[in-house]
């Protein structure tokens, strides 16, 4: 099937959706607005922090990379959730993989962070 939309206006709407489901998250899930919350007071640090373009980017890009997985796991929790809310094996499943994916994100960013710290102040 032809996609109803291409070009800018493709653009254009795809930008809105995912306006939307940020929108969503921030009102939704509490995990993103904490996240969030981290990464917008690490920001400047960040920029003080590193030492050039390649650490701001693996400073900003660990805290960005965290909130990329909360928007994956909450949408997992959504889906499943719209499938029904009794208790089943793979439910459980889906959603503890989803929050495995943000524990090792969040361990990725402690890990690049700790790292760039310890260089700036103890090497």
């Amino acid at each position: 099937m032809k996609p109803a939309h291409t070009g800018w206006r493709h653009l254009v709407h795809s930008t809105h959706y995912s306006l939307k489901g940020l929108r969503a998250a921030f009102c939704h899930e509490s995990a993103f607005r904490q996240e969030l919350l981290i990464c917008v007071l690490l920001l400047p640090l960040a920029l003080w922090l590193g030492q050039g373009p390649l650490e701001w980017v693996l400073l900003i890009g660990s805290c960005l990379l965290v909130l990329i997985v909360e928007l994956v796991n909450s949408a997992i929790e959504s889906v499943v959730d719209r499938i029904g809310v009794e208790p089943h094996e793979l439910s459980g499943r889906a959603k503890d993989l989803g929050s495995a994916a943000v524990m090792l994100t969040l361990l990725l960013a402690a890990l690049t962070w700790g790292l760039l710290v310890w260089q700036k102040f103890f090497s």
